[in-house]
């Protein structure tokens, strides 16, 4: 069937009227097909259209054979006549994203020798990689040059070459062409061979923005967004400054300097806390010097300080089995449990079980937590 595709006549429809072709019930739902339509199907890098079709919400359209299949959760009769309604606050930021990564992807190429290797539009972020290495300052050029060009507000244009007049032509591919193909030009910015949707003009852009440039592979990858989405997101991230700028009592341009002084001021707190914990593990571990066998709860430790203070025991000359405990009858107890030169695998083995725990490690030193009330604990240390 010779499909009639009308986002390619006129990418600004938003509602059209067609005829069911088919309508076949498969493992996405119900898959139709219709004599013409306006959804645009995934493909190009571009995110398929959404919408309804009599009022039945369509989930996904994809192409299959030439045909655009478009998918719903109720079947529509074969022959029926139907209005198809397209989601046009998705359409239009799809057209905004992909005609802004037309519009720095000619720039990047004219610019820096880079060629667009890869393209994805994703839920909160557009990204672009390129095959060569460029700068943050480098990208930043780009993003000035491409707004610059937004706002003279240049006219585009969908273009139907042969092969002979595309070979008098430059343009942008990623894959040798024939036949008669669809290039999207901007004037002046890019020309590209794409079956996307785009806007008319690159005022519509209102704005691009590029976040963010990586390493990635041998080049690197862009996040970027234009338009309604760029706005939404700068607004984000002011609001985010904002909130942290109250948090820090500094003025919104100071913000990351002050953030610096607080986590220089927070670095030089823990370690004093630290050095007071170690003295404090230090006196406590020394105040059980000799003891047989030594049984320690001590609230608010760490994984490693418990680890830490029942080395100390074992170094400071405590005989027999020495634990630690630290935690609380709600949330459970990490331990620490070792004997020098002692083998206490089996001993392990049995508080675990008796006690709710897990954990293990050397023979002489083990490491874990129980999930029991602390007189637990105190009744299992009697018995053994």
């Amino acid at each position: 069937m010779d499909l009639e595709r009308l986002y390619y006549k006129d990418a600004y429809i938003r509602e059209f009227t067609s005829k069911v072709v088919s309508c076949e019930k498969d493992k996405k739902g119900y898959a139709l097909i219709l004599e013409n339509t306006a959804f645009y199907p995934e493909g190009g890098g571009q995110p398929c259209d959404l919408g309804t079709l009599n009022g039945i919400a369509v989930t996904y359209v994809g192409e299959k054979d030439d045909e655009v299949v478009h998918y719903t959760d109720e079947p529509i009769e074969k022959g029926a006549e139907v209005k198809g309604v397209i989601d046009w606050e998705r359409r239009f930021d799809l057209m905004q994203q992909h005609s802004g990564e037309h519009i720095v992807s000619g720039m990047f190429h004219e610019k820096y020798g880079c060629n667009n290797v890869g393209f994805h539009m994703g839920k909160d972020m557009i990204t672009l990689d390129l095959d060569k290495e460029i700068t943050w300052e480098q990208v930043q050029e780009v993003e000035r040059q491409a707004n610059e060009y937004v706002w003279a507000n240049v006219r585009s244009a969908a273009l139907y070459p042969d092969e002979a007049e595309r070979e008098k032509m430059d343009y942008r591919s990623k894959k040798p062409l024939k036949g008669i193909v669809r290039l999207i030009s901007f004037p002046g910015a890019d020309m590209c061979a794409c079956c996307g949707t785009h806007v008319g003009s690159s005022g519509e852009l209102g704005i691009i923005k590029m976040f963010s440039c990586q390493k990635f592979h041998q080049g690197v990858r862009i996040e970027m967004l234009c338009g309604g989405r760029a706005l939404d997101h700068i607004n984000l991230q002011l609001e985010q400054n904002k909130a942290i700028s109250n948090l820090l009592s500094a003025k919104t341009g100071e913000t990351a300097k002050a953030a610096d002084r607080l986590l220089t001021e927070n670095r030089a707190m823990k370690a004093q806390l630290i050095g007071y914990e170690k003295e404090k593990l230090e006196t406590l571990a020394q105040s059980h010097k000799g003891e047989n066998s030594v049984l320690i709860r001590e609230e608010g430790l760490s994984p490693d300080s418990v680890r830490n203070l029942a080395n100390m025991l074992m170094e400071n000359g405590a005989q027999g089995i020495c634990s630690v405990f630290s935690g609380n009858d709600g949330e459970g107890y990490k331990y620490a449990v070792c004997q020098k030169d002692g083998d206490i695998r089996e001993f392990i083995r049995n508080m675990n079980a008796a006690l709710n725990g897990r954990g293990g490690g050397k023979p002489f030193f083990a490491q874990g937590s129980v999930n029991c009330k602390w007189s637990d604990i105190e009744n299992f240390f009697k018995e053994v």
